[in-house]
């Protein structure tokens, strides 16, 4: 199976990795407002909170390998101070927040790197095995998943699509 990146990803994209050998898309042409670089999350109070990794200017037709991520703004410390209000009261929060906080000190260039490390270190603590990273054309069309291409509006929330870290800090 042929998935494209993504960012803390919903549990549904954890299991399509580890439901057969995986390999992750870089070749495709990135598309904006997707989870390649966004996540949704619930907070303390039980709200949605979405959650965005900024990219440079996305030229057209250009590759997901080629994405760069911009350090305009502090998002990773807002993503992190964000991570820790919702979850520092769920009982594993503390046991993995160790695990998760270097990724919110080190900067990365390129948004497939960031996005690989983060989702290897999940697949380690969910115990499943890393996917490989894909050096060709993509062989599925990820725009038909249903976890996939979803645009962030009132009227395409992903509610059912939390990110996998609350499994992590709830199970």
């Amino acid at each position: 199976m042929i998935l494209p990146t993504a960012y803390l990803p919903p549990l549904s994209y954890m299991q399509a990795l580890v439901s057969e050998p995986a390999t992750i898309e870089q070749m495709e042409t990135f598309e904006k407002q997707t989870f390649r670089n966004r996540c949704l999350i619930r907070d303390a109070k039980g709200e949605l909170v979405r959650l965005t990794v900024p990219v440079g200017k996305v030229e057209h037709k250009q590759l997901t390998r080629d994405i760069q991520i911009s350090y305009q703004t502090r998002w990773q410390h807002q993503h992190w101070i964000t991570l820790i209000s919702a979850y520092q009261h769920t009982p594993y929060f503390m046991y993995f927040a160790d695990y998760l906080r270097p990724f919110y000190e080190k900067e990365y260039k390129w948004l497939l790197d960031l996005n690989d490390e983060l989702n290897a270190t999940l697949m380690a603590l969910l115990k499943k095995e890393r996917p490989q990273i894909a050096n060709r054309a993509s062989l599925i069309d990820h725009r038909t998943s249903d976890w996939s291409g979803q645009i962030w509006t009132d009227k395409h929330s992903w509610q059912t699509e939390i990110s996998v870290l609350d499994t992590l800090f709830e199970e």
